[in-house]
């Protein structure tokens, strides 16, 4: 009996509370509409019209780093290879191009040029002794046998003496310097471009294969902005479109660049790389450094209305729909990019043929939330 009693007690509070709630659900339902008097209306001053639709500028925030061009990048190496005899070079110093940044010395270099000046001097005779088989075998005085022969060792010593000629130029010796007194076991390497010193890879006394790379080199006047851009924005973008970029350190020295490529391929993160030009080169902007970057954009159109038309309230935005001449009800909306005082709604298809307040909808808010409070 006592446990019927109580069973009876809770659910007389249970409907109490659910009649309570609903109740609640109701006036919150009906608060969404204000009727203005006479009064209201006229200091209110209103402005209704209909929802427009516009292209919208939006700004599309991306992010990349500052990478260098493979042409603006070289790799120093030596073809014959040898030992490091000297060099001065440190990373991030600056090199002018044409300037000794490094000797190299091997007995090979010693070798080379022998070759090639004992070559160039038996020319003379091979070449005296392919005239002399040539007026001979003229006259029938000898067999075309030792003509041919004599002909043969004479193009062979000239490819001989060119194909050596041209080892040395790769060696980084001018064969119209050496002579028989002036042989050097050491070669110069030469800097072939303007820029500074990015990795030093070997030290002096060091042996280097030819496929060893002993410094590398970059010209930093041509750097460029690579930015990730995702699948889903890439459509946005074009050849030649302005962009300002700045680092995380100086947000507030922004750098104007123009878009130069964009790629034609998606990583495995749906994002493809696009690379952008600089407008002004600046010396304090060093290749590798995160950097962040703004765009401009123009979207197709969409629904747009004034920033005076949207409230704010618990968290949600809303617009007012006029209903009548002095009543307006309160709708909930879905905002997307907002431009120049012009803020795009996601849903205004469904407001296309509603008056909405323009401007003034701050006031209906106000009274709308006096009317509730009451």
């Amino acid at each position: 009996m006592r446990n019927t009693f109580f069973l009876a007690i809770t659910m007389v509070v249970m409907a109490a509370c659910g009649t309570k709630k609903a109740a609640e659900e109701a006036k919150d339902l009906n608060t969404n509409i204000i009727t203005l008097t006479d009064a209201q209306y006229k200091n209110a001053a209103l402005v209704v019209g209909k929802i427009g639709q516009q292209s919208m500028s939006t700004i599309l925030r991306v992010n990349g780093k500052i990478d260098v061009p493979p042409q603006n990048m070289v790799s120093i190496s030596v073809p014959l290879g040898g030992y490091l005899k000297t060099t001065k070079l440190l990373p991030g110093q600056h090199v002018s191009k044409g300037e000794v940044i490094a000797v190299m010395e091997d007995q090979q270099y010693i070798q080379l040029q022998q070759d090639y000046l004992t070559a160039k001097a038996k020319i003379s005779y091979l070449e005296n002794e392919y005239q002399r088989q040539k007026e001979l075998n003229a006259s029938k005085a000898s067999s075309d046998k030792v003509y041919q022969l004599a002909e043969s060792d004479y193009k062979i010593q000239k490819v001989l003496i060119t194909a050596l000629a041209e080892k040395l130029q790769l060696a980084g010796i001018n064969v119209l310097k050496i002579n028989e007194t002036t042989i050097s076991r050491s070669v110069n390497i030469y800097s072939p471009i303007n820029g500074y010193v990015s990795k030093v890879n070997v030290n002096i006394g060091k042996y280097v294969s030819p496929t060893d790379v002993l410094f590398e080199l970059i010209n930093p006047t041509d750097i460029h902005l690579a930015l990730k851009v995702y699948e889903k924005d890439v459509d946005k973008l074009f050849i030649g479109q302005n962009l300002i970029a700045y680092t995380n350190n100086q947000p507030e020295r922004k750098h104007e660049c123009e878009v130069l490529l964009i790629g034609k391929d998606l990583s495995s993160e749906r994002n493809t790389d696009v690379h952008c030009h600089f407008e002004d080169y600046d010396k304090s902007l060093i290749p590798g450094t995160y950097m962040n970057a703004e765009i401009k954009v123009t979207n197709a159109k969409v629904y747009a209305l004034p920033e005076d038309a949207i409230v704010r309230f618990g968290n949600k935005q809303y617009v007012f729909t006029q209903v009548a001449e002095k009543q307006f009800q309160m709708l909930e909306i879905q905002t997307g990019e907002a431009n120049n005082g012009v803020i795009e709604v996601k849903n205004g298809d469904a407001l296309a043929t509603k008056n909405i307040v323009q401007k003034g909808a701050y006031t209906l808010l106000m009274s709308l939330k006096n009317k509730s409070e009451e």
